[in-house]
């Protein structure tokens, strides 16, 4: 008499049912058939995993997982790590910080400055765990705004603009470049010289300065003017704000 045995996964689905799988599960089963397929054709382990170009370990898990939870052991599990970083600071801590922060607003090393005045043993990096924990949990009531605002100019700022290449400098006065440098006479003294050259006569005009200010390189422009034998049509200044800004109103026309 001819006798016919049903395949474990005959029972194993009789017993819990059909099992609807996600794509990435029937792609591992079809990855492990295709492994038992090649080794049955004479291949090694390690050589059918290389032909399917998947790691023998990887295929090896799936199969454990496949006969100790059946076909659900194939989908994707969690990530998540067993051992999570658990809070390291006391509750008494986390309400003194929330309560700092809802009365004061400050950031967290203003708030470790104020919890070690009080007694705390802590740092700035648990002051800011604690405030992102609070965060996350959305208990922590963040103070109103006193509407002060930081220093904003009321126009903005101007900056030298390139030299176009069709001007042509031919003439004293067409173009007179504007530099700095730092003299230092005796040891913690520096005097900032401000020189004017004109480029075609040679012509300079040279002063100094305690600090190279806008105002005194207004100042400096006012002394160009009136000093230079010739109009001052252009001037050229290097990457400093200084000239530029002191002379946005004193040179019509400057370059």
């Amino acid at each position: 008499m001819r006798q016919i045995y049903y395949p474990r996964s005959f029972f194993y689905v009789s017993r819990h049912g059909s099992v609807e799988l996600s794509a990435r599960a029937a792609e591992r089963l079809c990855w492990l058939r295709a492994w038992r397929a090649l080794m049955g054709q004479g291949l090694n382990s390690q050589r059918a995993a290389d032909v399917l170009n998947l790691s023998r370990a990887t295929l090896y898990r799936w199969e454990r997982r496949l006969k100790t939870q059946g076909l659900s052991g194939l989908e994707e599990g969690s990530r998540r790590p067993k051992d999570c970083r658990r809070p390291q600071w006391p509750p008494e801590l986390a309400e003194a910080v929330q309560s700092y922060r809802e009365q004061y607003g400050w950031d967290k090393h203003k708030l470790a400055m104020l919890l070690k005045r009080d007694g705390w043993q802590t740092s700035a990096s648990t002051v800011g765990r604690i405030l992102q924990r609070l965060k996350a949990r959305g208990v922590l009531r963040e103070p109103l705004r006193n509407g002060i605002q930081a220093y904003r100019r009321p126009f903005k700022r101007p900056y030298a603009t390139r030299k176009p290449r069709e001007y042509v400098v031919r003439l004293p006065g067409d173009l007179v470049e504007v530099d700095t440098l730092d003299v230092r006479p005796l040891p913690n003294v520096t005097i900032k010289q401000i020189t004017a050259r004109d480029v075609v006569s040679r012509w300079d005009v040279i002063e100094a300065y305690r600090r190279a200010t806008a105002s005194n390189a207004r100042a400096f422009l006012d002394s160009l003017v009136a000093r230079s034998p010739y109009p001052v049509k252009a001037i050229q200044v290097d990457g400093g704000s200084e000239p530029v800004l002191g002379g946005q109103s004193r040179v019509p026309g400057g370059v």
